[in-house]
């Protein structure tokens, strides 16, 4: 295995290291106007349904940990340690208490393990589209995700004919709502397709593969157990141990596309859950003190630029939807 991933980085590297030279192909051109059509397209529809655009935060004393086995960028801020924000969800709730529906395109850094560069559905630097709605439950912010999707897949469809027509792919038409597996049905639904996923982690790489493999139009994962998800996902008062979220996935095998859920928002309950996950509650001095003051309750979500791009070109590998990309173990511009 340690072979085949060497291999891979070497055969990638020789690939990106000339990555600034992508930009004049035909291909690549064909991919980044779908990619603008695709965001022009989410922003429209966010803000004709009442959505506030704001200017993400690039740095902060802490940034979400719940990002699935990846690494946090730490450095010196004038004598105190800040991060690089690997995610904006923590200052999605404070926006959202001030502005009720909000929205960022946010810039992120996670210094993923060396083996998610053979997955095609990491990078080390990406773009999500974060929003966040004041007093909604995860179902309103599915909706949102469903209707998203659907907008800039069919703005692509009318837009890039000719683009699409290059890369040799061809859109299907979807119609919200899209179906709702619970994260136990897929687990069944895994065991009976030969693959066994123990209860209450995040649902792996390749099972997630999988999954999508065999579905044909775009679907939702929901419920996952509370060892699975960050402090911030709220848990169902009446089923203890259930989170209130969810998963988008897209089908043919491209996995997840986004991720969200309804936050908790009340002090004494991320205290615990803090205390449960090991968090130091002293780094998210300014989030506490916001909870402590009080908020709304909200629902969110983030969805990836580079894998909706990756998906709705038929790209191999998510690296195909950035300029310069940044890959795991891969040293290039």
């Amino acid at each position: 295995m340690e072979l085949k991933v060497d291999t891979h980085l070497q055969q990638l590297t020789q690939i990106l290291q000339q990555s600034w030279r992508h930009i004049r192909t035909e291909r690549m051109k064909a991919t980044l106007k779908i990619q603008q059509a695709a965001c022009d397209a989410m922003r429209s529809y966010l803000k004709s349904v009442g959505f506030m655009e704001l200017l993400p935060p690039i740095i902060g004393p802490v940034t979400d940990p719940g990002i699935r086995g990846a690494k946090q960028v730490t450095f010196d801020y004038y004598g105190r340690e800040y991060k690089v924000m690997s995610s904006a969800i923590l200052y999605k709730q404070a926006a959202m208490s001030g502005l009720g529906k909000i929205f960022f395109m946010s810039p992120n850094i996670r210094l993923e393990p060396i083996d998610s560069a053979s997955s095609g559905r990491h990078l080390v630097e990406f773009v999500q589209l974060d929003l966040e709605i004041a007093n909604a439950t995860y179902f309103d912010a599915m909706s949102v995700a469903e209707n998203l999707l659907c907008a800039a897949m069919n703005t692509v469809k009318d837009e890039c004919k000719r683009e699409l027509e290059l890369l040799g792919r061809e859109l299907p038409t979807f119609s919200p709502p899209f179906k709702k597996f619970t994260y136990d049905e897929v687990l069944e639904l895994l065991r009976k397709n030969g693959m066994k996923v123990r209860y209450g982690v995040e649902i792996p790489w390749d099972a997630e593969y999988l999954i999508s493999k065999i579905m044909d139009e775009p679907f939702f994962i929901i419920d996952y157990p509370r060892g699975a998800r960050g402090f911030y996902d709220r848990e169902d008062e009446n089923r203890p141990g259930i989170l209130r979220d969810f998963d988008l996935i897209y089908p043919e095998g491209y996995g997840e596309g986004a991720s969200g859920a309804e936050r908790e928002y009340r002090y004494d309950r991320v205290m615990a859950r803090m205390r449960e996950t090991g968090e130091d509650p002293r780094k998210y001095a300014w989030y506490l003190e916001m909870l402590r003051e009080g908020i709304p309750p909200s629902a969110g979500f983030g969805i990836g630029v580079e894998r909706l791009t990756r998906y709705l070109c038929g790209l191999n590998a998510v690296w195909e939807a950035r300029l310069c990309p940044k890959v795991a173990g891969v040293y290039s511009p």
